[in-house]
């Protein structure tokens, strides 16, 4: 048979690449398939055909994964958040470990190294302290609706989730399991006052229209609500009146949101971030406690989702870190001083460095609340910062150890480069994506060996998962 696009197979599921999608082979042709299991059986149609691969999407289910299970949420399928709620969590886990294993081995050139077990998320529901809903003029209508004709809900107006793959349409949520159960409460407060008030939500087509974004966060630890509300910049009295309106909502039936925050942003950038922020009422700042240390964040603070999960991964670091109590430790792409403070008092010293001055001010002020006086943050850009790193190690001392936690994309090639002129003899790296941490390591692979790994998930349900990887200087593993 000639594989071509629109062309139906029948395929066993192999394995889950990092992404998501599932790979099957054809006459040993691999077939990239979105939306399956391991283990399954599948009628495909080809969607995409390319010299040595091809994509595909499922027709049919012609015999089901064993590690199939029931998903709990009624939006699973068309919402973009969870992909995996109908496959058996211990088969997440092991799926994760095996893509970092993978990525390790094909792109970062590593044969051996020690893999601990990986550790799980405390919680499979209801685990994350964070989560963003998006507004949107032009709601995903399920299959059912379009066939009865018969909308519940109007079609102009959404609150909830992108449909998978389509970022133009939004999912109109009602209930979501992935964070405290009263945040449902509050997503419905909001959602019926602006649906009733009859003010358009964003278009990102057009590029009108007010309501942006909902931001709820919740104290694992502490059990209250943070609510940041994105707009465009009120250009009315009735806006001004409805954001009013929300609040005095939220205060009256909500009694676990301490704070609620207006924040405005007319970019055409869909973030979920205000460039100004009015605190209507309560503090503007949210607290989490790990351990003995408390944790403040003001609305665009970075803290991981996960609160229960995050401990387990600052214990992995601090693990590997194996501190005697007279280091000099630097945390690189530290936030809100994190992983600094809850390893502050194991060590000599902790420099943080951070790009966002508002989360250095975050990281200061946490220092200051849990009276800890050995850390110093600095704010910059890390590639800008990596090219004075013999000038902050004269001033702050040099490292025994280096911490490194960076965004999804990775370290930049400068920021490698100073940590190989620098040569602490250990970097601990933290990292949410698998294949730009393995291209990490292969870049610092120069004057350092990965000695020892381990996955601890934060992210059940999704094909998400943090790595912390210790890399010792080859001399000093030598020895």
């Amino acid at each position: 048979m000639e594989l071509k696009r629109g062309t139906e197979v029948e395929l066993e599921i192999e394995k889950i690449a990092y992404g998501g999608h599932g790979i099957a082979r054809f006459e040993n042709f691999v077939i990239f398939v979105r939306n399956v299991l391991p283990g399954q059986r599948v009628l495909v149609k080809i969607t995409k055909k390319r010299s040595s691969y091809a994509e595909a999407i499922p027709m049919e289910v012609l015999r089901e994964s064993p590690w199939a299970v029931e998903p709990k949420c009624g939006h699973f399928g068309v919402c973009g958040g969870c992909l995996w709620q109908n496959l058996d969590y211990s088969k997440q886990l092991e799926i994760k470990t095996s893509q970092v294993k993978e990525s390790l081995s094909h792109i970062g050139g590593v044969s051996e190294v020690e893999f601990l077990p990986s550790v799980p998320s405390p919680e499979a529901f209801y685990y994350r302290n964070k989560l963003e809903f998006t507004f949107g003029p032009r709601r995903w209508l399920l299959s059912d609706e379009i066939e009865s004709d018969k909308l519940e809900k109007p079609k102009d107006f959404a609150l909830g989730f992108h449909a998978r793959g389509h970022w133009e349409k939004v999912v109109d949520i009602d209930e979501c399991l992935l964070q405290a159960p009263e945040t449902n409460r509050i997503l419905n407060v909001v959602k019926n006052i602006a649906k009733k008030s009859q003010i358009k939500p964003y278009d990102t087509l057009t590029h009108e229209g007010f309501w942006r974004f909902l931001v709820i966060r919740h104290s694992k630890t502490k059990g209250d609500f943070l609510v940041n509300l994105v707009t465009t910049s009120p250009a009315s009295v009735e806006e001004n009146s409805v954001i009013r309106q929300i609040a005095d909502e939220l205060k009256g039936k909500c009694a676990k949101v301490s704070s609620f925050i207006h924040s405005t942003s007319d970019k055409k950038a869909q973030i979920a971030y205000g460039d100004s922020s009015k605190v209507l009422f309560g503090t503007g700042i949210i607290k989490e406690v790990l351990e003995n240390v408390t944790y403040s964040f003001s609305v665009n603070s970075f803290f991981q989702t996960n609160t229960l999960g995050t401990k387990n991964l600052y214990d992995v670091v601090a693990d590997f870190l194996k501190p005697a109590g007279d280091e000099v430790v630097w945390d690189l792409y530290c936030g809100a001083g994190t992983i600094s403070i809850y390893i502050a008092g194991r060590v000599k010293k902790v420099i943080g460095m951070e790009l966002f001055p508002e989360a250095v001010r975050d990281a200061e002020r946490n220092c200051e609340e849990n009276k800890i006086t050995n850390c110093v943050f600095l704010s910059g850009d890390l590639r800008e910062i990596s090219r004075n790193f013999d000038t902050i190690a004269e001033r702050y001392g040099k490292p025994q150890a280096i911490i490194t936690d960076p965004p999804r994309a990775g370290m930049h090639k400068d920021v490698v480069k100073g940590l190989l002129e620098l040569g602490a003899p250990k970097i601990i790296g933290v990292s949410c994506n698998p294949t730009t941490f393995a291209r990490d390591v292969k870049m610092l692979s120069e004057k350092y060996r990965l000695t020892k790994v381990r996955v601890v998930d934060l992210f059940p349900h999704t094909t998400h998962m943090e790595t912390v990887g210790l890399l010792e200087k080859i001399h000093a593993v030598e020895k």
